[in-house]
């Protein structure tokens, strides 16, 4: 089986981010395992699609920085790839690091998916998915009784008025973005100290206002779902628990804050299971909740990290579960006579 991994940049991936530790569990099954990006398609004039793809060594690497140095080495073969000689794509860049340097890049993995999956690549996630979710106005969509409430608006007497509704303080983030970058927790609505915080959240466009939880003092929680369903093995969850740092509401592990093991009550397995339906009707096969109380604050659909955090905290590498589900869906596209619609098959 060909595995392609559509990422922002090569040279952009660690060792340890979620992708390496995928390719590398798919070429540890014996899968061959390309890497493309967003300068990497062709669609020519007769209408084949191609990649112009880096195709990785086939052998098993047993550390993840053996792994990179490989996908890292400037003479690792390239080569040109009919579309329909992959036999799943993974579309595991983040378009928010591309929108200010080339925003033509953030979508190119969405919009060329679409064309893989109308040739009978299966695509993950699903390219209509995450179209639906390029922005956290997706988050909106989802029932209002697990999620707090929020504002987004760009109206500053709008915003001032709903930190003043919330006396223990509010959170302010761009609507378009991830991690940590311009996300403010306010605690006044001090004229002079909205207008700054306002200033700088609004250069990316639309703010999102959400109130502060007090329980992220104690971390949030980050749960994978996969093909709609808690990943675990065994009775070990494919979850952590992100502590912030000390002083710091965030909890952005590449940012600053630290992993620690988490306890996955039957409340949370409750938020999670309101929030599958959605999930699966829109093709989303791996997901990352991110949970504070009992309240989900985002949904990670493009590139949700942390499965080696897992590794590291219970010694389980998620990996080759979520590989073996690849798997399963390229077999089950095979067998179809009349081939299976990609967002529904992304979450079979």
């Amino acid at each position: 089986m060909r595995i392609a991994f559509f990422v922002n940049a090569i040279e952009g991936e660690s060792p340890l981010f979620t992708t390496s530790l995928l390719a590398a569990a798919a070429l540890s099954r014996d899968h061959e395992v390309i890497y493309v990006t967003p300068d990497d398609f062709t669609l020519r004039p007769d209408g084949a699609l191609v990649v112009h793809a880096k195709v990785l060594p086939s052998k098993k690497f047993k550390k993840p920085e053996t792994f990179h140095a490989a996908l890292q080495d400037e003479s690792l073969q390239r080569r040109t790839i009919e579309i329909g000689e992959i036999d799943a794509l993974l579309l595991r860049n983040d378009p928010s690091l591309d929108l200010a340097a080339r925003p033509w890049a953030a979508h190119a993995g969405i919009l060329f998916g679409r064309f893989a999956a109308q040739r009978g690549v299966v695509v993950l996630n699903d390219p209509e998915a995450l179209a639906l979710a390029q922005n956290k106005l997706y988050f909106e969509s989802f029932p209002d009784v697990v999620r707090p409430p929020a504002l987004i608006s760009r109206n500053i007497d709008e915003i001032r008025h709903f930190v003043e509704s919330h006396p223990k303080g509010a959170i302010l983030k761009p609507l378009q973005g991830s991690g940590r970058r311009n996300v403010f927790k306010v605690n006044s609505a001090s004229k002079s100290n909205l207008n700054k915080v306002f200033e700088a959240v609004g250069v990316d466009g639309y703010i999102v206002a959400q109130p502060y939880l007090p329980e992220a003092k104690a971390g949030g929680i980050r749960l994978f779902l996969l093909n709609g369903q808690p990943l675990k093995h065994g009775d070990t969850y494919a979850a952590l628990r992100r502590m912030p740092a000390r002083g710091d509401q965030q909890s952005n592990i590449c940012a600053i804050g630290a992993a620690a093991p988490a306890r996955i009550t039957d409340d949370i397995l409750a938020l999670a299971e309101r929030v599958r339906p959605k999930l699966v009707a829109d093709g989303v096969f791996l997901v990352g909740l991110d949970i504070v109380g009992d309240k989900l604050l985002e949904v990670n659909v493009f590139s949700p990290g942390g499965l080696w955090n897992m590794r590291e905290l219970y010694g389980v590498d998620f990996s080759n579960p979520i590989i073996r589900a690849v798997e399963n869906k390229v077999a089950a596209q095979a067998v179809s006579k009349e081939g299976i619609d990609n967002r529904m098959l992304a979450t079979l």
